[in-house]
C-alpha cells in the first residue's frame, strides 16, 4: 500500500499535536498538584468568614471593658476544657431569661446598647441611622455560622435575619453553673462580646439552647473558634460541661490542638 507525502505529512502533523496535548496537560496536572499541597488544601479550610475570628472581641476604641467572674485562662483551649468541672445539667424548669437582667443593657455604658455594639464590631460597611451614632441601620458580613454572606438591614422583619447569639445560651449556662452567680454576673454573661457573635437568624434560631453535643456551625472551619470560644466563656464564668459536651468539644478540638482560647484582646 502506497502513502502519499501529504498525508505522511499530515499524520506526523496530527502526531506533534497529540504531543503538545499530553504535555499540557502533564504540566497542568503538576502545576495543581503543587498548589493543592501548598496552598490549596490550607484555603479549603481557612475560615469563610471575616468577623468574629478576624475582629477583635473587644474594641477599647468605643468599648468598655465587661468584667468577667475569672479572667479567661490563655493557653491551648484544649487545656482550658480539661480544667473545667464535668457534672450533669441541673433543673431549667425555673429558668427566666429576666435572671440575666433585660435584654440588651448597656453594661460597659459607652452610651450604646449591646446589640448595636456587637452589630457595630461584627459586620462591615456599617451604616447608622439618621442622627446617631449608635444604632446600625445596615451592613454586611460574612456569617460565621454559614459561610456565607450575609447583610442586615434594620426593620419590623428584616432585622431578624441578622441575630446577635449568645455563644454559650443562657438557657444552657442556667443549667450548668449560672444559677450560683450573682444577678450582676449574670447580666455581665449575657452582654458580654465574648459570648456574643452576629449571626444567621433561622442558624440562631436552629441552635436554640443547645450546647457543643446538640449544635454545631454548619461552617465546619469555623467550629474550632466557636468550641473555643465556649470554653473560654465557661472558664470565665465559672460554668460547667457535661461529659457527652466535653466529648463534642474534644472532637472538635483534635483537628486543631493549638487552637488557643479566645481572650478579650483577640
Amino acid at each position: 500500500m502506497t502513502v502519499s507525502w501529504s498525508a505522511y505529512r499530515r499524520a506526523r502533523r496530527r502526531s506533534r499535536q497529540a504531543w503538545a496535548l499530553l504535555l499540557v496537560l502533564a504540566v497542568s496536572a503538576v502545576a495543581a498538584g503543587v498548589w493543592f499541597f501548598t496552598a490549596g488544601q490550607f484555603a479549603a479550610t481557612e475560615p469563610a468568614i471575616g468577623g468574629p475570628s478576624e475582629a477583635p472581641v473587644f474594641d477599647p476604641t468605643w468599648m468598655k471593658p465587661v468584667a468577667p467572674v475569672h479572667p479567661v485562662p490563655s493557653g491551648p483551649a484544649v487545656a482550658a476544657l480539661e480544667a473545667l468541672p464535668v457534672k450533669g445539667r441541673a433543673a431549667k424548669n425555673n429558668y427566666e431569661r429576666e435572671a440575666f437582667g433585660q435584654a440588651w443593657l448597656d453594661v460597659d455604658r459607652n452610651g450604646c446598647d449591646t446589640r448595636n455594639d456587637i452589630l457595630r464590631r461584627d459586620l462591615a460597611s456599617v451604616d447608622f441611622t439618621e442622627e446617631s451614632a449608635c444604632r446600625v441601620a445596615a451592613g454586611s458580613f460574612h456569617e460565621p455560622y454559614t459561610g456565607e454572606m450575609a447583610h442586615f438591614r434594620r426593620g419590623p422583619e428584616s432585622s431578624k435575619e441578622v441575630q446577635i447569639d449568645h455563644v454559650v445560651a443562657l438557657a444552657d449556662a442556667w443549667q450548668k453553673g449560672a444559677q450560683q452567680l450573682t444577678m450582676q454576673q449574670r447580666q455581665s454573661l449575657a452582654n458580654d462580646p465574648l459570648n456574643l457573635i452576629a449571626a444567621d437568624g433561622p442558624a440562631n434560631q436552629q441552635k436554640g439552647a443547645g450546647d457543643a453535643a446538640t449544635w454545631l456551625p454548619k461552617n465546619k472551619a469555623f467550629r474550632c473558634h466557636y468550641v473555643a470560644r465556649q470554653i473560654s466563656v465557661k472558664a470565665a464564668y465559672g460554668l460547667w460541661v457535661t461529659q457527652a459536651e466535653k466529648e463534642a468539644m474534644k472532637q472538635v478540638l483534635g483537628s486543631c490542638p493549638g487552637q488557643p482560647t479566645i481572650r478579650p484582646s483577640h
